[in-house]
C-alpha cells in the first residue's frame, strides 16, 4: 500500500505548477556610456584652459553670462571653476546652501578667476557674470529685458536688479557706451537636475532671452548641476554620469523644453561638501568650461 502511494506521488508531483519567476528589475544604467569623456585627462584639459588667449586682440576677457531659474547653481559653478583652476577650495561668489524660491544673488557681478598667488594679481582671460535668477512672477526675479541689456553690455558692475522695474537708459546702472569687452560672448543656462518641470512663465522668459541671443549671434549652451543628488548611481560613482538613464532623460526633456541641443548641454557636479580636490569632479567642470571657451572664441573671432 505504501509502495502504491509512493508511485502515485511520483506520478503527479512533477505536474505541480511552480511560482512564476519575478521579472528582473531594469538596470538604472546603460551598459556603455552614451557620451565619451576622457577620464584621467584632467591635466590636459587644465593646460588647455590655462593657456587660452582670445583670438581677437581687442578682447581682453571672454565674457560668459550665466542665467537660469532660481537655485540652479550659478554662483556655485563659478566657485567650482575657481576651485579647479586654483587647485584649492575658493568661494569668490556668494552662494546659498538652502533651497529657496527667491534668488540669493541680487546684483550684476563680474567674477575673474585668479591665477595662483602673489602680487601683482593676475587673472585668466575669461570672466563669469552672475545675476539674479529667473522666477515665475512678472514682478519677481530678474527681468528678461535686463538679461537682454546685459548681453549687449549695457548693465554696469554691481547694478542691483529691480524685479518691478526694468533697467532704462536713464538709470545710473545703465552703460551708455559698451565696449566689445562689455558684451557677452557666450550665454549659459544653468539648471539643476533636481528641479521639477520648468513652469511655463519661466519657459517664456527663457525663450525670449534665447531669441535675443540668437539675433545677436551669441552662442548658447547649458549646464545641468546637482547630478549626484538627482541620481543614486552617479552619487555612488561620478563616472556613471553618461551611463545614467535618469540623467539622460532629464537632459533630453530639458533640451526639448528649452530648445538647446543635447551636444550643447553639459552635466556637472559643483563642489559642495568636499574639502579636497576631486579629479572626476574637475574633469566634468573642465569639459564644460572648454566648450564655453570654444563657443565664445568662435564668436569673438567674427566681432
Amino acid at each position: 500500500m505504501a509502495e502504491r502511494r509512493r508511485r502515485r506521488k511520483s506520478w503527479w508531483w512533477p505536474f505541480i505548477e511552480s511560482e512564476p519567476e519575478p521579472e528582473p528589475t531594469p538596470s538604472p544604467t546603460f551598459k556603455e556610456p552614451w557620451r565619451k569623456i576622457s577620464w584621467g585627462e584632467k591635466q590636459r584639459d587644465l593646460q588647455y584652459v590655462q593657456e587660452y588667449r582670445p583670438e581677437n586682440g581687442d578682447i581682453k576677457h571672454l565674457r560668459i553670462l550665466l542665467y537660469g531659474p532660481v537655485g540652479g547653481g550659478k554662483s556655485s559653478f563659478i566657485n567650482s571653476v575657481s576651485t579647479v583652476m586654483r587647485g584649492r577650495t575658493t568661494i569668490p561668489a556668494a552662494a546659498s546652501a538652502t533651497t529657496s524660491d527667491t534668488s540669493f544673488t541680487r546684483q550684476y557681478k563680474t567674477h575673474q578667476i585668479r591665477k595662483g598667488r602673489g602680487n601683482p594679481k593676475t587673472f585668466y582671460p575669461f570672466v563669469f557674470n552672475d545675476m539674479m535668477g529667473l522666477e515665475e512672477g512678472s514682478d519677481s526675479g530678474v527681468r528678461a529685458d535686463d538679461i537682454k541689456l546685459a548681453m549687449k553690455g549695457h548693465v554696469i558692475e554691481d547694478h542691483k536688479f529691480n524685479p518691478a522695474c526694468p533697467l532704462s537708459d536713464e538709470d545710473p546702472g545703465y552703460n551708455q557706451t559698451p565696449s566689445p569687452d562689455d558684451r557677452v560672448h557666450v550665454l549659459v543656462c544653468v539648471i539643476s537636475a533636481n528641479s521639477s518641470e520648468i513652469k511655463e512663465p519661466i519657459l517664456q522668459k527663457m525663450s525670449s532671452i534665447r531669441e535675443t541671443a540668437r539675433d545677436l549671434g551669441i552662442p548658447q549652451m547649458a549646464i545641468v548641476t546637482n547630478i549626484d543628488t538627482a541620481c543614486g548611481e552617479i552619487e555612488k560613482d561620478l563616472k556613471n554620469v553618461y551611463k545614467s538613464k535618469h540623467l539622460r532623460k532629464k537632459m533630453k526633456d530639458f533640451s526639448s523644453a528649452v530648445g538647446i541641443p543635447m551636444n550643447c548641454i553639459c552635466p556637472v557636479k559643483n563642489y559642495s561638501d568636499e574639502l579636497e580636490i576631486d579629479d572626476d569632479v574637475d574633469s566634468l567642470i573642465l569639459s564644460a568650461l572648454r566648450l564655453m571657451i570654444h563657443f565664445g572664441d568662435d564668436f569673438i573671432e567674427d566681432m
